[in-house]
């Protein structure tokens, strides 16, 4: 594993939270563009962050590759602190994909505004301790 690529997936993460925080901002009486717009930041987010963890375990010899075994060796390893909040987001990640429902939808929207975001946030915290 080259560690120029984790840097180059770091830096995309980075921008990619950025540009959630920013749909996050955005006034809700916009209508469901919002919501739409933040969950599909999110589901981007999200995947760059679960392959960012899989490459850095990756680099320092634990060798998994699916999102729910990289969310359980990243816990182990200091890289996330809340392994259920993690499942819960991976779950969420995983119904916005393969279903849409607007009630539903509007509900993952609040758990990304109130929890999702700072475990994301957190966890770019993280990954720049567990790189450098």
């Amino acid at each position: 594993m080259d560690f120029r690529r984790i840097e180059e997936i770091c830096s995309d993460f980075k921008k990619a939270l950025k540009r959630l925080e920013e749909a996050l901002a955005e006034d809700l009486t916009k209508g469901s563009i919002v919501i739409d717009g933040t969950i599909q930041r999110f589901e981007f987010t999200f995947e760059l962050s679960w392959k960012l963890a899989k490459f850095a375990l990756k680099y320092s010899g634990v060798d998994v590759e699916t999102p729910r075994m990289v969310i359980k060796e990243a816990f182990k390893a200091g890289i996330i602190k809340d392994g259920d909040g993690w499942i819960d987001m991976l779950e969420d990640r995983n119904k916005t994909a393969h279903i849409y429902d607007e009630t539903q939808a509007l509900t993952i929207y609040e758990k990304i505004k109130n929890s999702h975001y700072k475990l994301l946030y957190n966890f770019a915290n993280e990954i720049e301790k567990f790189t450098s």
